[in-house]
């Protein structure tokens, strides 16, 4: 008989820290997604080593590509959107610019509705330039009109419906039938519809893209972007390009979103009927010169979105009187009790930002535009609060 192999030496405390045997007994079951944690991923073996980012050819790689927390997520945001795959990204803005980065090449050229995202402006503006690549601003009411701009050097057009300052309101089909006609994709910034008011690929989208930092978050405590496709191609290319990027996105945020996943529904609920009586009220005020909310008549595209859209959402804005000098305005938003100054929207609390304070161009807008964003407290109340500072304003 062959020598018995003598035991291992006991190891040291401070190796057993690392590589215990103790661990908690299985079977535990919780309505909650783990938080999985982790940037390395332990192979079964050499044998199984490899580096790949698509987790239906391969087991778990690396932490960058999503521990199973993140993957949870990108599951359910596509099964929201009614697409087939999900990238999650760190933040709306990273989701723009994944979809530019996958898409453009230098010499390129693409057709960016002039009511965008701020911030996607200046990445237009500031970054693909450095890449040789034009971006050319379109009126958003051009609809089928669009087929005249398109060229040869087209790589994609984006659309923001509605647009998240004027709130133009698209006519996606349309544009979408005269960019596939021309061989060109779509991209839709579909943040404002939660990826449930819109139904972005059946109105033509190739790309839907998401800030779930606003309602898929719902408590103003995360930044998280996505982009979700049907296409193979363009999920290849997104794919190669986030793993070439290093744009992973945190396990714990991706978790604080599934959570807010669970109460979407009736959030929305609620904040559509509260934003539409508070902007109805606006609406009446001698002070107010229009108010830009998709559900309102006569604030632009509110036909299309009639016909395009189940509901609507917490933010829109408002002209005040032309005649109202801009620190008179200043006054009045800073009297207000409720509305907290600040960016972003979708969150548990109201929000009120003055646009004409940021110095960007806003065409079509009147020079006095403020934008709300209604939250989780009483109508009632909110108006209250609007009402009396109102009041204080001159004349």
């Amino acid at each position: 008989m062959p020598p018995e192999t003598p035991p291992a030496p006991p190891l040291d405390w401070r190796t057993r820290l690392a590589h215990p045997d103790a661990a908690a007994p299985p079977g535990f079951r919780s309505l909650v997604t783990p938080v999985y944690r982790g940037s390395t991923t332990v192979f079964a073996s050499a044998a199984h080593v490899h580096d790949h980012w698509d987790r239906r050819e391969t087991p778990y790689t690396y932490g960058l590509y999503g521990t199973p927390t993140t993957l949870e997520l990108a599951a359910r945001i596509a099964e929201l959107e009614g697409g087939g795959l999900t990238f999650i990204a760190p933040g709306g803005q990273a989701a723009i610019a994944l979809v530019d980065l996958a898409v453009l090449k230098a010499g390129g050229h693409v057709l960016v509705p002039d009511c965008i995202y701020g911030p996607h402006r200046e990445f237009s503006d500031r970054w693909l330039r450095r890449w040789d690549i034009r971006a050319e601003y379109y009126d958003p009411m051009i609809g089928a009109g669009i087929a005249a701009l398109l060229r040869p050097q087209t790589q994609l057009v984006w659309c923001e419906s509605p647009g998240s300052v004027t709130m133009e309101v698209q006519d996606v089909p349309a544009i979408a039938a005269a960019a596939h006609a021309a061989g060109v994709p779509v991209a839709l910034d579909n943040t404002y519809s939660a990826g449930v008011f819109f139904d972005a690929f059946g109105h033509g989208a190739d790309f839907a893209v998401q800030a779930l930092t606003k309602y898929i978050g719902g408590h103003s405590d995360l930044l998280l972007g996505s982009v979700t496709v049907r296409d193979e191609a363009l999920y290849q290319a997104l794919g190669d390009a986030q793993q070439l990027l290093g744009m992973g996105a945190s396990p714990d945020d991706c978790s604080l979103a599934l959570r807010g996943l669970q109460t979407l529904g009736v959030r929305l609920d609620h904040l559509q009927r509260s934003t539409l009586e508070v902007a109805q009220w606006l609406q009446a005020q001698p002070r107010v010169a229009r108010v830009r909310h998709p559900a309102l008549p006569g604030s632009p595209g509110h036909e299309l979105w009639k016909r395009d859209f189940t509901g609507s959402a917490s933010v829109f804005s408002v002209e005040f009187d032309p005649a109202l000098a801009q620190d008179e305005l200043v006054a009045f938003i800073d009297r207000l009790r409720l509305f907290k100054i600040g960016y972003s929207w979708g969150g548990t609390t109201s929000l009120v930002v003055p646009q004409f304070s940021l110095h960007r161009e806003l065409p079509r807008a009147g020079r006095n535009l403020v934008r709300f964003n209604i939250g989780l407290e009483r109508s009632a109340d909110l108006i209250e609060d609007l009402r009396a500072s109102l009041a204080r304003l001159p004349g």
